[in-house]
């Protein structure tokens, strides 16, 4: 089980070792969803309706985008951004995953309450994924250009776009978008910790599956968590992409049209003027996929990292005793 338990009957993860599970999941399943989230930031951008029925703009379907993109820009483009993306990623899950840890156990030692509530984990998740997101939201807007960028590529490496970016725009280019990620962190982290622990009570494995039955449940278990919460805060994740690449419009232009918002209200405004409540929602099905593969091999990882421990009895409840 993901968070602190005082009766697991496994060794309770250390915020340390929380954060190396987290980045390590975060790697992992990074390179395998880095094709969907460029095609899922390629739609969000988009001005133009995105319908295999009307096309309208540059990308119409995830196969016709696919195709599109790997033509103009060859099998690479897919993985553009990958290694600001990494570092987000590994980033991200230490911070967030150890940040988890240290909530629900201070919340199961400091409160009246039972650490491994789904309400407990709603809140303990999203103040844990705010914490990542302060912390991580300049990879997250450097992804995002790496990502919206076609060729000939504006930012030719890492350095180059710190570098210009800093240059051109100033330091809190790097932050921008960060209200509405915010705005939709809490409920999309909280979500994703409550959906998977109630998920998870559910379709808990019978005690003869033994550990690969509990790995395989976390890993239902977490990618349903992950389309649940995405589905939900979808909307701000688009608001904050369009933010993202303010400043940018350049490097787009031959994508189609271009727009400049000049806050979070603005862009709500502007986009449900122009493209309808439609537009909110730009990019939805590789958003959804990225997140059952990513979210699901995320939980998995978290819970194949638990080790086996002796337990011991202390105040009248079971206590996880130091692992030797």
């Amino acid at each position: 089980m993901v968070g602190y338990d005082p009766g697991a009957q496994d060794a309770a993860l250390s915020p340390e070792e929380a954060a190396l599970a987290g980045s390590a999941a975060g790697m992992v399943t990074r390179a395998l969803i880095s094709p969907l989230d460029v095609l899922k930031i390629r739609f969000q951008l988009q001005i133009e309706r995105v319908s295999p029925q009307r096309p309208e703009g540059k990308y119409w379907g995830i196969f016709q985008a696919s195709r599109c993109i790997h033509s103009e820009e060859g099998l690479s483009a897919f993985w553009k951004g990958h290694i600001p993306a990494q570092l987000l990623s590994i980033c991200f899950g230490a911070v967030q995953f150890a940040s988890f840890e240290f909530l629900t156990e201070m919340v199961h030692n400091m409160t009246p309450y039972d650490s491994q509530t789904a309400g407990v984990h709603f809140v303990c998740g999203g103040l844990a994924a705010c914490s990542a997101t302060v912390v991580c939201q300049p990879l997250d807007t450097l992804r995002t250009r790496f990502a919206a960028q076609g060729e000939p590529k504006v930012y030719s490496n890492l350095r180059h776009a710190v570098s210009t970016m800093y240059r051109s725009e100033g330091v809190l280019t790097f932050y921008r978008g960060l209200a509405p990620t915010l705005t939709a962190v809490f409920p999309y982290a909280g979500l994703q910790f409550f959906t998977y622990n109630v998920l998870k009570k559910l379709f808990a494995p019978p005690p003869t599956a033994g550990k690969s039955g509990g790995n395989l449940s976390s890993l239902v278990c977490g990618s349903g968590a992950g389309i649940i919460s995405k589905a939900i805060t979808y909307p701000f994740d688009l608001f904050k992409k369009r933010l993202q690449v303010g400043g940018f419009e350049a490097a787009r232009a031959r994508f189609g049209q271009v727009r400049n918002y000049r806050g979070l209200v603005d862009c709500m405004v502007q986009i449900a003027k122009e493209e309808g409540v439609r537009g909110f929602f730009k990019g939805l099905s590789p958003s959804l996929l990225k997140a059952a593969v990513s979210t699901g091999f995320t939980f998995f990882g978290m819970s194949s990292s638990s080790m086996p421990c002796v337990t011991s009895r202390r105040d009248g409840e079971q206590k996880a005793s130091p692992k030797t």
